[in-house]
């Protein structure tokens, strides 16, 4: 099976839903007339990045009847479609989430599991943490969503990989920080080294779909990527400017690629199992 993937790396408006919904659709008419079949946004991309205290008042449920989400459930009938956006639950406590819509309906949500709070980072302070690592099924096989921070934390993609999930969807809305000896920030260097790593490691489709543009003095640096379960380096977009990235991917790759490099049949989650109850024991003895 051949798979058209799109990835929008695109600019949002802090805090303005309604001109973020617009962008999304102009994006999704543009992926449409390329042949996309699957098209992913970056994180948080209704509503922009630095949300702070007005997190609560963009906060939304992804439902076929909510004013925002109606027009892209309609979209997915014929692309599925990622999109970042701020969950509210019941209890009224809010997530940085990401909504897999496909074929009119909501397949997944996930919540972002790790939460930066250091540094520029303030994230701890206005969202709760997802609590939840799991794969889905797609029509075109089983994938893991991943949200900025969780990229950082090894356990996450693994989990992934041992719930069955064979393409990994990145979603970042990650500023530019450090410069290296060439043009890419450092932290941009160091982001593509170990998307590379873990499309490798894990021999897995990955893509990584960040924000460009700037907002309340911070640069996106853009540069969305797609490694193949080999580990190279399939299409990249970009530094900076707004981009619709599209390429078409061979999912038959999988097959060729693990029977080469049989990781994931040698891997022992039993082993990984024991050994963390082992130290998780330890530190509570």
């Amino acid at each position: 099976m051949k798979l058209t993937l799109g990835l929008a790396q695109i600019n949002t408006v802090l805090g303005n839903s309604e001109a973020n919904l617009t962008k999304h659709l102009e994006y999704i008419d543009r992926a449409r007339v390329a042949g996309v079949d699957l098209l992913v946004f970056p994180e948080l991309s209704l509503t922009g990045y630095g949300l702070q205290d007005l997190s609560y008042t963009v906060a939304t449920r992804p439902e076929p009847d909510n004013a925002i989400f109606a027009p892209l459930f309609a979209a997915s009938r014929d692309m599925d479609l990622v999109v970042g956006f701020v969950d509210e639950d019941q209890r009224h406590r809010f997530y940085i989430a990401a909504a897999y819509l496909s074929g009119g309906e909501l397949v997944h949500v996930h919540r972002k599991c790790y939460l930066p709070t250091y540094g520029l980072f303030d994230e701890g302070r206005y969202f709760a943490e997802g609590n939840d690592v799991q794969a889905f099924e797609t029509r075109f096989g089983r994938m893991g969503l991943l949200i900025c921070e969780d990229y950082w934390h090894a356990s996450v993609p693994y989990l992934l990989w041992m719930d069955g999930a064979d393409m990994l969807l990145m979603m970042s809305a990650h500023p530019a920080r450090g410069l290296d000896s060439g043009e890419r920030p450092g932290s941009v260097r160091w982001i593509e080294q170990v998307s590379q790593a873990y499309a490798g490691v894990f021999t897995v489709f990955l893509a990584h779909v960040l924000r460009a543009g700037t907002e309340d003095g911070f640069t996106f640096w853009g540069g969305s990527v797609v490694f193949g379960p080999d580990g190279e380096r399939i299409t990249q977009a970009p530094y900076i400017d707004e981009d619709l990235l599209v390429t078409t991917i061979d999912l038959n790759d999988l097959r060729r690629i693990r029977y080469r490099l049989p990781l994931l049949r040698d891997e022992r989650p039993e082993l990984t199992l024991r050994t963390l109850s082992r130290i998780l024991d330890k530190e509570h003895e």
